[in-house]
């Protein structure tokens, strides 16, 4: 019976074949679940140790690659490393070539912990510094990343509901390491808010998972947010996601389609709105005129009553009235009637018996004429 000779390497043959049978039977990239320990530069490569707890390797971002991560793990850090595998043969050393890394859901839970924790000692947590949004802006800014279904969405909810509001756009990056580009960008926004006419920003991303979301737990971000001269309006991920920034701004909405039915009127609404307002107001009106124009007629009345022939008229009246009071109450009056004037030869007039004697000489006034009588007796009345 005979047996297949055994195969005999070199060193360097040994390791080209090990090397030759990952690259055929071990996928070119792939995803691993790891904790970094001990990131270090050199020469501008970083290295480090992927742990899950059991296991470590060893794995490699080159410096060409560094820069276009789009997060750069710390010692401790869970991630999710997008790497293929990298074998020397030279030494028959293997480690992971990282190609992305993006922190795990722990990462980026602790680090939202740990800086709202850091904002609410400070009080920019605090509900009663956030600010009440504006009515009706006449201008807003909206940072986002352009082009994205995003803005069209913002950009179409605003013309829906408010048209008479000018929307700035102002661009950003929300992928990767770009806490500096959003805190920069809201500062900029910020300073130019009353130049520009700004009265409110949005501060826009769309949909994705809680970790592309972690830019927006970033201590700077949130900071920019808490600093802005103008109210935030904050509509990042989806209606569950929550971030540092979304604590710090003046308003929370779900969804970025959501902050700008926040921050923009129903323009629907706001005409019913005027509508009542029109109504209210022809009312109001109407009711006014209707008061003025009684004001005008009982100016017009008075105005009769006090014109000079009107005055006439009534003076005239009156000092008629007073003639015949004055003619009903005369003794001309009376003598008509039948009675007459006694006076005594002093001219004094007689109302009593007792200013006469007998023999006295009175003159006896008529209506028509005067006589003088001789008084030959008196008798006193009972």
């Amino acid at each position: 019976m005979t047996s297949a000779p055994i195969p005999r390497y070199s060193i360097s043959e040994l390791n080209q074949a090990v090397g030759n049978l990952l690259e055929r039977g071990f996928a070119p990239r792939f995803l691993l679940d790891a904790t970094v320990i001990k990131p270090q530069l050199k020469k501008g490569h970083l290295w480090m140790t992927l742990s899950d707890g059991e296991a470590t390797i060893g794995a490699v971002v080159w410096a060409s690659q560094r820069a276009r991560l789009s997060h750069e793990p710390r010692d401790g850090d869970g991630v999710v490393v997008v790497g293929k595998l990298n074998f020397w043969v030279s030494r028959a050393s293997l480690s992971v070539q990282v190609l992305e890394v993006r922190p795990s859901l722990s990462t980026v839970l602790r680090q939202f912990e740990q800086v709202s924790r850091r904002l609410a000692g400070e009080g920019l947590l605090d509900p009663a510094r956030k600010r009440p949004l504006p009515q009706a802006p006449g201008r807003i800014a909206v940072l986002t990343s352009v082009p994205s279904s995003a803005l069209a969405d913002l950009l179409r909810t605003a013309a829906e509901r408010w048209p008479a509001t000018a929307v700035l756009v102002v661009p950003i990056p929300v992928q990767g390491a770009v806490e500096g580009a959003i805190a920069t960008a809201l500062t900029a926004v910020s300073q130019r808010a009353q130049g520009w006419g700004i009265e409110a920003v949005v501060l826009a991303r769309g949909g994705g998972s809680r970790e592309d979301l972690a830019v927006f737990d970033s201590e700077a971000v949130a900071r920019a947010v808490a600093a802005c001269a103008v109210p935030v309006v904050s509509g990042l991920g989806h209606e569950d996601d929550s971030t540092v920034a979304d604590l710090v701004a003046d308003r929370r909405a779900a969804t970025p389609t959501a902050a700008m039915v926040a921050l923009l009127p129903d323009r629907l609404n706001g005409r019913d709105t005027l509508a009542r307002l029109r109504r209210h107001l022809g009312e109001q009106l109407r009711w006014r005129l209707s008061a003025e124009q009684r004001a005008v007629q009982q100016l017009k009345r008075l105005l009769t009553e006090l014109h000079p022939s009107r005055l006439i008229e009534r003076r005239r009246t009156d000092l008629q009235q007073r003639r015949r009071l004055l003619e009903a109450l005369s003794p001309q009056h009376w003598l008509a009637r039948g009675f007459v004037l006694l006076h005594n030869s002093d001219g004094e007039l007689v109302s009593s018996v007792n200013q006469t004697r007998t023999g006295d000489v009175v003159r006896v006034q008529l209506t028509d004429g005067v006589l003088d009588a001789l008084i030959t007796t008196v008798t006193p009345g009972p």
